[in-house]
């Protein structure tokens, strides 16, 4: 059984580049914060945002360890208008992984993610497609492919791709016009 490599899904389905801004949505244990930093190199910056402290401290920690100056982190709260902190239009890349069952608001999330968005702007999203024995989310938290796709479209975003990161996950790349 293989689960998603964060690694391999920011290589072949984020297209991130030298210089460019993410925001890692719900960073949790910092995986794909750690990824996309590689990415986005010393010029770009990633956002590791997260309500739970314990995480983000540790991500700070392994930051640091492995000498990624381009990582903020920002404690914050998601589903609340204008939670994140970060400027308007000011993001290239949203990674929203392994979140979306977790959010009890989820339109305020999305509109969290448009509005901190640049136009043209580009959302990651890699969440559960079941609940597998006992790891992941419980079976009524899971978010459905189809449903996750409708919430995005309905607040005017364009899917650019769908995509398979690996075990009991599903990817899409949405765009904001």
């Amino acid at each position: 059984m293989e689960f998603v490599n964060p690694q391999k899904v920011v290589e072949n389905y984020f297209a991130l580049q030298p210089g460019m801004r993410v925001a890692d949505f719900g960073a949790g244990s910092g995986h794909y914060t750690l990824a996309a930093a590689g990415f986005v190199g010393s010029k770009g910056i990633v956002y590791a945002i997260d309500i739970q402290k314990d995480l983000l401290d540790r991500i700070k920690k392994h930051a640091e360890e492995l000498g990624m100056e381009n990582v903020e982190i920002v404690w914050a709260d998601l589903e609340k208008p204008e939670g994140s902190g970060l400027a308007e239009n000011s993001i290239d890349f949203v990674i929203a992984s392994n979140i979306l069952f977790q959010i009890e608001n989820k339109n305020a999330f999305i509109d969290e993610i448009i509005r901190v968005l640049k136009n043209g702007g580009r959302i990651g999203v890699v969440d559960w497609k079941d609940s597998f024995g006992g790891l992941g989310p419980r079976e009524e938290d899971v978010l459905r492919p189809d449903e996750c796709r409708a919430l995005f479209l309905q607040k005017g975003l364009i899917l650019e791709n769908e995509f398979e990161p690996g075990g009991h996950h599903y990817g899409f790349i949405f765009k904001k016009p």
